[in-house]
């Protein structure tokens, strides 16, 4: 085994994509089932949660349909459309292309403006190219989706908080 798997399944880091997973997977078996509106979701170590308004009876059961999917095989339950690996995917590429473009350059404003419209192109080059590659690092890098033993331990729900938040603890 690469030390890069070795790395990516270690202990907390494993537990984290994990729990990513199951997180994604349960946000969309939600949207599928029109039982919740917009919803954000956040990972840790302990599981995830949710945030947004959605019936807690719902989360249980889309997050055992997920988990019984997702060890069925529907990996593709683990790779969320509006994950924030994909922006910070964009991120990285377009401000990694913008500081490649301002490189060499004089500090004057003429300068900066005379190499905007380059640095527009390299950005937009770059957000192109993120496209594909956001949901590839979260099938590489940001999800696992064999969840193994992991089991819900308790779902905690939190009305007080704007949205209100749902907390979904894991264990293996």
């Amino acid at each position: 085994m690469s030390i890069g798997k070795l790395l990516l399944n270690w202990g907390p880091v494993g537990k984290v994509r994990r729990n990513h997973a199951f997180e994604h997977a349960t946000l969309q078996v939600l949207y599928e089932q029109k039982k919740a509106g917009r919803l954000s979701g956040m990972s840790s170590t302990f599981g995830f949660w949710v945030f947004g308004e959605v019936d807690t009876e719902a989360l249980i059961e889309a997050a055992l349909e997920a988990k019984k999917r997702l060890l069925g095989g529907e990996t593709r339950l683990a790779i969320h459309p509006n994950c924030g690996t994909n922006f910070a995917t964009a991120g990285i590429i377009g401000g990694s292309f913008a500081w490649l473009a301002m490189l060499g350059m004089r500090k004057s404003w003429q300068d900066r403006f005379d190499r905007l419209a380059t640095v527009i192109t390299l950005v937009t080059l770059g957000t192109i190219i993120a496209q594909p590659l956001g949901p590839k690092m979260q099938e590489w890098v940001t999800t696992e989706p064999d969840l193994g033993s992991l089991h819900v331990t308790e779902v905690q729900r939190f009305v007080e908080r704007n949205p209100p938040a749902h907390r979904v603890l894991t264990s293996y």
